[in-house]
């Protein structure tokens, strides 16, 4: 999702210094948005999102047998899904690295070595905290700015500070231009009062016992429509998700990539957005698009979580299948070590066996010889 700003003359200038005066005033004002008592009291839910919910429980209930049964394969997860996460979420950004570096980055903790190292970096920093400490950060308006000052821990003076000039979400082209704005969000003097109001109103809705599949992803969204950063805004919320996941024991995040989710459905996470924050400065909007895209996206990690681990302690056939579903999910090429990660339990050779399998299918093709050599698919 990209976004323009626009020149606000002299007052860029003077913001610095009226934010300050104008914040506690303006924060006396609550907004209207997708957290107030009256909005969420307006939602009713369908027999089939109900359904979703119960399913969503139920994987909850689930999580915790797994992880008492499987220890180690768990672990081997957590850093496949570490890595995943650093790469999709920077990507969906348009902050590319080499496989292999982000590997040494986030696994390894190298120091970055250029400016879209720098930014992966800062998030694997954020994303450790969250898996660290997700349950002691309640959400506050520091913790908001802290997640952000750490995206860009490696970039002087980035980080940490509320937008100072107006943005828009736009849809680009292929070339990088401006196709059509999909939403103008709030101003950069209503930024502080709007993120003030959103954390009350989400204190309020956990406080009164509100559902908190609702609660969460309703919070998301506001984020993304306020928009308070000038950069990062999408980096921000997806660790916000993970964030605000935990506090609920909503734990798949951990062993499972929500980030490589929402990449592999990019198209439909931008439209979900885009239909959910129409009419959102009215409190007109319909939060179910998002709503029921978010809840998609944490029940397809549950059951792919489940999967995997259940495909991990079954025999050879489970595992060939293993092997296949982690070259599926492979959008650039890939090196047997890759898959190695990917698939914890299973050996090199028989993931040498399975490629050259899917070799003879025509489903992948190698590029290049010798060690540096790499995969491709040939079916995207």
């Amino acid at each position: 999702m990209g976004y323009t700003g626009s020149k606000w003359g002299s007052i860029d200038i003077l913001l610095p210094y009226l934010l300050p005066w104008t914040t506690p005033f303006l924060e006396a004002w609550r907004p209207v948005n997708s957290l107030s008592p009256e909005y969420l009291e307006g939602l009713r839910l369908s027999p089939q999102d109900g359904s979703t919910l119960q399913a969503l429980g139920e994987c909850r209930g689930r999580q915790d047998l797994f992880r008492r049964q499987t220890p180690e394969i768990l672990a081997a997860l957590r850093d496949a899904a570490v890595i995943e996460s650093s790469e999709c979420s920077s990507r969906i950004e348009g902050v590319v690295a080499p496989h292999e570096r982000i590997e040494a980055l986030v696994l390894k903790s190298s120091a970055p070595r250029n400016r879209s190292e720098q930014e992966i970096a800062g998030y694997r920093d954020a994303l450790n905290l969250i898996h660290e400490s997700a349950r002691d950060m309640a959400l506050s308006v520091n913790v908001i700015l802290q997640l952000h000052t750490m995206l860009y821990r490696y970039h002087a003076g980035r980080g940490g500070r509320w937008k100072m000039s107006q943005n828009q979400i736009v849809e680009r082209d292929a070339r990088g231009n401006v196709r059509r704005v999909r939403f103008v969000p709030p101003s950069p003097v209503a930024t502080p009062r709007m993120m003030a109001g959103l954390v009350e109103t989400y204190r309020r809705a956990v406080n009164d016992g509100r559902e908190p599949l609702i609660v969460v992803p309703v919070a998301v969204l506001d984020f993304l429509c306020v928009h308070p950063f000038d950069d990062g805004n999408g980096r921000v919320a997806r660790l916000l998700t993970l964030q605000l996941l935990y506090h609920f024991e909503y734990e798949v995040g951990r062993y499972i990539s929500l980030e490589r989710i929402v990449e592999e459905s990019k198209e439909t996470y931008y439209e979900a957005l885009e239909t959910s924050s129409q009419g959102w400065h009215e409190a007109r909007h319909d939060v179910f698009p998002w709503m029921r895209y978010f809840w998609g996206v944490v029940l397809r990690a549950y059951r792919e979580f489940e999967e995997r681990v259940g495909t991990l302690r079954g025999g050879r056939g489970a595992k060939t299948d293993l092997v296949e579903a982690a070259v599926r999910r492979r959008v650039v090429p890939f090196a047997i070590s890759d898959i190695e990660a990917d698939c914890p339990g299973v050996s090199r050779d028989w993931i040498r066996v399975v490629l050259r399998r899917m070799r003879d299918r025509g489903l992948i093709a190698p590029q290049g010889r010798g060690r540096g050599a790499k995969w491709v698919r040939l079916d995207t």
